[in-house]
C-alpha cells in the first residue's frame, strides 16, 4: 500500500486529506475520560504540521476527552514552539506566578521547577487570575528515572462527584484568593510579577481586578475573589474550576507546615484560601473535594517526545514525585477570561 503524501518531517507536501492515515486514536486507560491516547503511524511525522490540518478533529478530541497524549512523533525543544503554536496559537506569558518555572525560548517554559520530591496538587492553570489559558501543551524532553507522572482529571467528573450542599457555598460565594508575597517562604513579588518596579504591580493589580497590599520588609499581599465554577464556551459543559483547594494552606506538604508553623500564621503563608465572603472553607469539606478529585485522577508516564494537549476547562493537572532529571516543558495559548465563561449561578 502506498502512502498517500502527508506531513514528514522535513517534507513541503500538503498533508492528505486522509488525515487519519498518519494517527491511530487507542482510546484513554480503562475505566478514564482522559487522556485520549493518538499514535504516529510511522516515524519522522510532523506533528505541527498535521495539527495545523487536523484542527477540528483535535478540537473534538478534546471536547470529548480533555486532554489528548500524542505518542511516537519525536518532538524536541526546537521542534516544541511549532507544536505549541499550531495547538494553542501564540503562546501567552506567564504573569501572577504561582509555579516557580524557567523560561527555555519564547514563552516556552519548564513545566514546574518545584521540588522533584513533593506531589504538585491537581488544579487548572491561573484559574485564580482574570485571565487565564484555554490550553496547555506539554512535551517531554527527557522522562525522569522514576515516577514523576503528569496526573489528570476530568473537572466534569469532579463537578459531579461533588454533594450538592458542599458546592452550594462555591457556587454562591466563589473562592477568595490571598497570596503574601516577600515572606521567605513562596515566591518573590518580583519573580511572581517579572518586574522590579511596584508600579508596574500596581498596574497590573488594576486591570486585573486585584487588592493590593504593601507591608513591612518589602512584602506585598494580593486578595481576588473569583467563580469556583465555569462552563466551557463550546460544549457548554458545567466544571469544576478554581484552585480552591491547591492554595488552601492543608495541601501544604507537612514538613512545609512543620517548618513554618512556628514563624508564619496561616494569614502570612503564601497563600491561602477560603469562600468569597470571606468565610472558612471547613476541613471537612476540603477532605471531601480532594477525595473527589482522586476519585477521577489518572497518571500519565512520559515517554522522551510525548506532547499531552490539556484544554483547561475541561482536565486539571498535577504532577507525582520523581527521581532523576524529568524535562518537561510547557507552553500556554487561546487566553479566555471570565467573562466568557462564567457560570449561570455567579452572573
Amino acid at each position: 500500500m502506498t502512502a498517500p503524501g502527508g506531513p514528514r518531517a522535513g517534507q513541503r507536501r500538503r498533508v492528505s486529506a486522509d488525515l487519519g492515515y498518519w494517527v491511530r486514536p487507542i482510546g484513554p486507560p480503562d475505566g478514564a475520560t482522559l487522556p485520549l491516547r493518538v499514535v504516529a503511524t510511522e516515524s519522522g511525522l510532523d506533528l505541527a504540521r498535521w495539527a495545523t490540518e487536523a484542527a477540528g478533529t483535535v478540537r473534538s478530541w478534546l471536547d470529548a476527552h480533555g486532554a489528548v497524549l500524542f505518542r511516537g512523533f519525536d518532538v524536541d525543544l526546537n521542534g516544541f514552539a511549532a507544536v505549541l503554536e499550531a495547538f494553542a496559537g501564540a503562546p501567552s506569558p506567564y504573569l501572577e506566578r504561582s509555579s516557580p518555572r524557567t523560561e527555555l525560548g519564547d514563552r516556552i517554559y519548564t513545566a514546574t521547577d518545584h521540588p522533584a520530591d513533593q506531589t504538585i496538587v491537581l488544579h487548572c492553570e491561573n484559574s485564580y487570575q482574570r485571565a487565564f489559558p484555554r490550553r496547555l501543551v506539554f512535551c517531554c524532553l527527557r522522562p525522569p528515572a522514576t515516577g514523576g507522572a503528569t496526573t489528570l482529571a476530568d473537572t466534569r467528573r469532579v463537578l459531579g462527584r461533588i454533594r450538592p450542599e458542599v458546592l452550594a457555598g462555591f457556587a454562591e460565594h466563589g473562592v477568595r484568593y490571598v497570596r503574601n508575597y516577600g515572606t521567605g517562604l513562596g515566591m518573590s513579588w518580583q519573580e511572581a510579577f517579572q518586574t522590579q518596579q511596584r508600579a508596574d504591580v500596581e498596574e497590573y493589580c488594576r486591570e486585573q481586578d486585584l487588592e493590593v497590599e504593601w507591608g513591612e520588609r518589602d512584602r506585598l499581599r494580593t486578595s481576588q475573589v473569583r467563580p469556583a465554577l465555569a462552563v466551557h464556551p463550546d460544549t457548554g459543559d458545567r466544571v469544576w474550576f478554581n484552585h480552591a483547594v491547591f492554595f488552601h494552606p492543608r495541601s501544604l506538604p507537612a514538613q512545609v507546615t512543620a517548618e513554618v508553623g512556628g514563624r508564619l500564621t496561616e494569614a502570612d503563608l503564601p497563600a491561602t484560601t477560603c469562600y468569597g465572603d470571606g468565610s472558612p472553607i471547613l476541613a471537612e469539606d476540603l477532605d471531601h473535594l480532594r477525595s473527589a478529585y482522586a476519585a477521577e485522577r489518572v497518571a500519565v508516564p512520559w515517554e522522551r517526545g510525548d506532547v499531552l494537549v490539556v484544554d483547561n476547562l475541561l482536565a486539571a493537572h498535577g504532577r507525582e514525585p520523581f527521581t532523576g532529571e524529568r524535562q518537561v516543558v510547557v507552553g500556554m495559548g487561546g487566553p479566555l477570561t471570565w467573562d466568557a465563561v462564567r457560570d449561570g449561578a455567579n452572573r
